[in-house]
């Protein structure tokens, strides 16, 4: 539901900002995004630069044009923006909730072991994962085939296929982003053998 009122100084000022951020970042001039959303171009830089009263119409058309919704074009900061880690002491992992969307998880782990080289080991869900690894260089074991991943690159890909992460020529770090069904895979799987809530990691020694 929509709460934008046009007293609301603050609000008005941050949406015509983003109308403007949007427009550039298409790489579209005043002309082109006019076009688009069937205004006059001095009417949208009077738009931008706070000289027209924003009109709600006009606002749908605008976000239609800049392809996001009036939702996201009002949408306002949280005050709550910094999130404090949930720290595992026990195996070396820190994790975080993503707050727009609960069911994802990320989770900071230092390794030292090698993938295991049994397939049997290598577990399988739904879902999707990344990874980034912070330091040191990281395996992961996708079905048959084995990749290397270096400081400061990443790898994406669907849990469904049998994985496993380990470490390469000492120790790593890395930071993985599970979505919804892939923490959903981990919780039944540890809850299954009894361990504690972790990711498709080794734990530290």
């Amino acid at each position: 539901m929509l709460r934008m009122e046009q007293n609301n100084d603050e609000l008005d000022s941050l949406v015509r900002k983003r109308i403007r951020a949007l427009r550039v970042a298409q790489g579209w001039s005043l002309e082109e995004l006019a076009g688009r959303a069937n205004l006059s171009q001095s009417s949208l830089s009077r738009i931008e630069n706070g000289q027209r009263r924003l009109a709600l119409d006009q606002l749908v058309t605008l976000a239609r044009a800049l392809d996001t919704t009036l939702d996201q074009l009002v949408e306002t900061a949280s005050d709550d923006v910094i999130i404090s880690p949930m720290i595992d002491g026990a195996h070396g992992l820190m994790r975080w909730s993503v707050k727009s969307d609960p069911g994802m998880t990320v989770v900071r782990q230092r390794m030292t072991e090698p993938p295991p080289d049994n397939p049997a080991r290598m577990r399988a869900h739904p879902g999707h994962e990344w990874l980034v690894v912070l330091s040191g260089t990281a395996v992961l074991m996708l079905g048959h085939r084995r990749f290397r991943v270096e400081t400061n690159q990443a790898a994406e890909f669907p849990t469904m296929l049998p994985h496993a992460i380990g470490a390469e020529g000492g120790p790593c770090e890395i930071l993985g982003i599970f979505d919804r069904d892939a923490r959903r895979g981990h919780l039944r799987e540890n809850r299954s053998t009894g361990k504690d809530c972790a990711p498709d990691l080794p734990r530290t020694t």
